[in-house]
């Protein structure tokens, strides 16, 4: 009786090992996918949203950002605290350049650019005719061509999209938007300037690029706008001022290729 019970057991006993060990290879697995995917999903379907994408890092850089400026506000405060005649000394040669450099609230007259892809119609119409529907938006080297005629026709300060721009600004196409100072933005794109509008927009006249751009705003519909005003306020600058690096471009081209 006792050998019998024991030969029907056996069966029982190995069937039991098996899913014991099924369980723990199956719990390793879901353990092992949490690690790796850091608690996020790993379906490719959860990312295809990527205008949200967008607004979700703009949203996560604006508030870095403002973080920012509130660190450097306390560490400005900080700074005028210390009782020292060497310190005094160098505040008081970085508030006198803080307006130059970009750092400081600045208002004056000047001029506004605004640019702007084709309308949607003519880049849906090149897309039907076989065209090279880049040719119908705007790029960096557009907003670039602009910024550099208002720099040399003396702009004093200038915003890019509202944000001010210092000489450690980078313009930088990823898509179908520009990245500046880390934060996305699609079009249209505003440049304002303050200076003398008269020669601000004589420089805008004599530019070489800005005239292949304004052949394209002609002939394939880009958006540009052009608007003087006699009173423009400009926040100051409270990103990061530190350089990375620099690279010299040595390649020139007048064109919009």
């Amino acid at each position: 009786m006792t050998h019998e019970s024991t030969r029907h057991r056996r069966p029982f006993r190995s069937w039991h090992a098996v899913a014991t060990l099924a369980f723990v290879v199956a719990g390793a697995l879901f353990a092992t996918t949490a690690l790796s995917s850091n608690g996020l999903d790993l379906r490719a379907a959860s990312i295809t949203d990527l205008d949200g994408v967008v607004r979700a890092e703009r949203q996560r850089s604006d508030e870095l950002q403002a973080h920012l400026a509130s660190l450097n506000q306390e560490v400005d405060q900080l700074s005028h605290q210390v009782d020292d005649a060497n310190v005094a000394r160098l505040q008081a040669q970085v508030d006198q350049l803080s307006e130059p450099a970009g750092f400081a609230p600045v208002t004056g007259p000047g001029l506004s650019v605004v640019l702007d892809d084709a309308p949607k119609s003519a880049i849906d119409k090149a897309r039907e005719e076989h065209k090279d529907e880049n040719e119908y938006v705007v790029h960096q080297q557009d907003i670039q061509a602009v910024v550099n005629a208002l720099w040399a026709g003396g702009a004093e300060a200038m915003t890019l999209q509202g944000q001010r721009v210092v000489s450690t600004t980078g313009i930088k196409c990823v898509g179908n938007t520009v990245m500046l100072h880390g934060v996305p933005y699609s079009p249209p794109y505003k440049i304002a300037a303050i200076g003398d509008p008269i020669q601000l927009q004589a420089s805008l006249d004599a530019s070489d690029y800005v005239a292949d751009y304004l052949y394209a705003v002609d002939t394939l519909g880009l958006g540009y706008d052009v608007a003087t005003s006699g009173h423009l306020e400009f926040p100051g600058y409270e990103g990061s001022s530190t350089l990375k690096y620099a690279k010299a471009d040595t390649a020139s081209s007048s064109g919009r290729d």
